[in-house]
């Protein structure tokens, strides 16, 4: 269900741009990259954490790394990188496969 759901935000917000689609996985940045052509800081991976009853999403570099501290000061709490499941029930993508895009429900992305 997912690309189906990208597929349609992007038909409706944004018509000129292409989905693509590998063979290759992109379940890794190292992996998305490869698939691609592209160094890995050319990726936008996104990470699905909650803090306190709060869902959202926060898309970064491919190898940009949370700073838990400066994420807690701004944020209000410690992050919890929520688990496989839960990322598939919130966001209907698998890990390693997360968009801010096509959601069941809307989440606040931070970039």
């Amino acid at each position: 269900m997912s690309l189906e759901s990208v597929r349609a935000f992007f038909a409706r917000h944004a018509p000129d741009i292409e989905v693509i689609v590998t063979e290759a996985s992109s379940a890794t940045v190292a992996l998305a990259a490869e698939a691609h052509g592209v160094m890995p800081a050319q990726i936008a991976k996104t990470i699905c954490l909650r803090v306190g009853d709060e869902t959202m999403l926060v898309v970064t570099s491919g190898v940009a790394r949370l700073d838990n501290r400066k994420f807690k000061d701004r944020m209000g709490g410690k992050p919890r990188m929520l688990g496989g499941e839960e990322v598939l029930a919130v966001t209907s993508h698998p890990p390693g496969g997360v968009c801010p895009f096509g959601l069941p429900a809307p989440l606040p992305v931070y970039c």
